[in-house]
């Protein structure tokens, strides 16, 4: 069952390197032959090609339903990517879930998160706290991004979504002020083993930096191309306005779009559209947001 494991992921490899013979061997969920041509698709759009993939996987899990055998393994990706003469490496990790009978794969896809909390819109007043002034440190936010964004920080909450909380906890290394403690409706913060919903929830802290006027402040901007390191990008996947995705840029290409990581399905110098995301669909909507001094 490891050996065909390792068939399986090494066929999705030899695909994104253009060596589709050496797939065919193997049968490929749809699914994935569909996101493998997107990213490919997504590639050829940018002037960009994987000139290398490693690839490694470890089994967590396994029990047996029904006279099959489930297995939960973490893959983790890594390519070499060529944009014209400039190289850099893109990461992602993803767990999925295996199912075989008689040693035969029958099934192999990713397992699905738990749907985000969704809240109520709220309004964010300004409160008469002595929230201090603060000049956001943009290489500390990106240097936060790139050592946690495959691994959780012990001195934060871990959540199953851990998305928005992965990208408040770099703002805050940046060092954005906490402030509304202890009302969860109100303010950005986390302590106490307490949150505010703007600290959690994608949606929420959307809402928040498009309204707030104290400690943490952003201003909305129309491109991509617009921000800059350390900025953040809100997703609105099914376009139906409520936003259930956020990501940090920690580079730029060189046409000039965002390089990004996120957590959830923890990425690393992702691009920013999301294009080759099993999450995306053509109702997609994006909100740019440049983080600002108070």
């Amino acid at each position: 069952m490891k050996s065909t494991l390792a068939k399986v992921i090494e066929a999705k490899s030899q695909m994104l390197l253009g060596n589709t013979r050496s797939a065919l061997s193997v049968n490929l969920p749809q699914k994935d032959i569909e996101l493998i041509q997107r990213k490919k698709e997504l590639l050829a759009k940018r002037s960009a090609e994987i000139v290398k993939c490693h690839t490694n996987a470890q089994i967590i899990g396994k029990n047996e339903v029904d006279g099959k055998l489930h297995l939960n393994y973490l893959v983790h990706y890594q390519y070499l990517i060529r944009q014209n003469k400039n190289l850099y490496v893109e990461e992602q990790c993803e767990e999925r879930k295996a199912i075989f009978t008689f040693n035969k794969l029958i099934s192999d896809e990713e397992v699905p998160k738990e749907p985000e909390k969704q809240y109520k819109p709220i309004e964010y007043e300004v409160s008469g706290e002595d929230t201090r002034n603060f000049k956001y440190n943009r290489l500390a936010a990106v240097q936060y991004a790139e050592r946690w964004w495959n691994d959780y920080n012990p001195k934060y909450k871990k959540f199953t979504d851990n998305c928005t909380n992965f990208i408040s906890q770099c703002l805050h290394a940046g060092g954005a002020p906490m402030w509304g403690y202890p009302n969860r409706g109100k303010g950005w913060w986390m302590q106490n083993n307490n949150w505010s919903y703007s600290w959690s929830v994608a949606n929420a802290l959307r809402l928040y930096l498009s309204n707030s006027k104290q400690g943490l402040q952003a201003k909305e901007v129309s491109s991509p191309t617009e921000l800059i390191l350390g900025d953040v990008i809100c997703y609105d996947f099914e376009g139906d306005g409520r936003y259930n995705h956020n990501t940090i840029v920690v580079a730029k290409d060189i046409a000039g779009y965002p390089l990004v990581n996120a957590q959830t399905q923890n990425s690393r110098m992702r691009y920013w559209s999301y294009y080759d995301s099993t999450a995306y669909t053509p109702n997609i909507k994006y909100k740019f947001f440049h983080i600002t001094n108070n």
